[in-house]
C-alpha cells in the first residue's frame, strides 16, 4: 500500500470518527448512531476487512433487503478505498431507507472520491433539505465547493451556516482556520 493509500485510510478514519462523534452528540442520544461514518467495527486489518465483506456480501446475497448488511458492506467499501463498490452498497441501502443521512453523506464522499461532484453535491444537498442541521453532510458540500470546484465563496457560505449549528467542534475549529485562510488569500487567486 503505498502512502496516498494509508493517508487517504487514515483521514477516511479520522473523519468517520468525528462524524460519528458529532452525530451522537448532536443528537444527545444515549445510544450509538445508527450509522457511524467509516468507523471500523473491529481491528482495522486487511483480512478483517476483507473477512467481513465476505461475510456482508453473503448476507445480502441471501437476504437483499438486509439494511444494516448494505450498510456495512457500504462502510467496509468505503473503510478498504473501495469507492464504486461503497457507492453501489450504499445506493442499496438508500433503496430500502431513502432518508439515511449518514448513508446519503457517505455515499456522497464516495461520489466526491471518484471525482462525480455533481452527484456528491446532490447527495449532500439533499440531505440537507431533510435535515439542514445535519452538520457532516453540510461539512462536506463545503470540501467539495472550496476543494474540487475551487469556489471559496459558495464553501464560506456553507461553512457560515455549520457554525450557526456548531461553533466549538474540532470540525468547527477547522472550518473557521480555513476560512480565516481564504479571507487572506489575494483576490487574485480567488475564484
Amino acid at each position: 500500500m503505498n502512502k496516498e493509500n494509508v493517508l487517504t485510510i487514515v483521514v477516511a478514519l479520522i473523519v468517520g470518527l468525528l462524524g460519528g462523534y458529532l452525530i451522537f452528540n448532536i443528537a444527545g442520544q444515549n445510544k450509538a448512531p445508527e450509522v457511524a461514518m467509516s468507523v471500523p467495527q473491529g481491528a482495522g486489518s486487511p483480512t478483517d476487512y476483507q473477512r467481513r465483506i465476505v461475510e456482508a456480501e453473503k448476507i445480502v446475497a441471501a437476504d437483499p433487503k438486509n439494511l444494516q448488511a448494505w450498510i456495512q458492506l457500504g462502510n467496509d467499501y468505503f473503510d478498504t478505498d473501495q469507492a464504486q463498490k461503497a457507492v453501489n452498497a450504499y445506493g442499496k441501502a438508500l433503496e430500502l431507507d431513502p432518508n439515511n443521512l449518514n448513508v446519503m453523506t457517505d455515499q456522497g464522499i464516495m461520489y466526491r472520491k471518484i471525482g462525480w461532484y455533481d452527484k456528491a453535491i446532490a447527495n449532500f444537498e439533499k440531505a440537507q433539505s431533510i435535515d439542514p442541521k445535519h452538520l457532516q453532510s453540510l461539512y462536506n458540500l463545503g470540501v467539495v465547493y472550496l476543494q474540487d470546484l475551487k469556489q471559496p465563496d459558495k464553501a464560506k457560505e456553507i461553512w457560515t451556516k455549520y457554525l450557526q449549528f456548531d461553533s466549538t467542534s474540532p470540525t468547527a475549529q477547522q472550518i473557521k482556520n480555513d476560512m480565516a485562510g481564504l479571507n487572506q488569500m489575494p483576490t487574485s487567486f480567488k475564484k
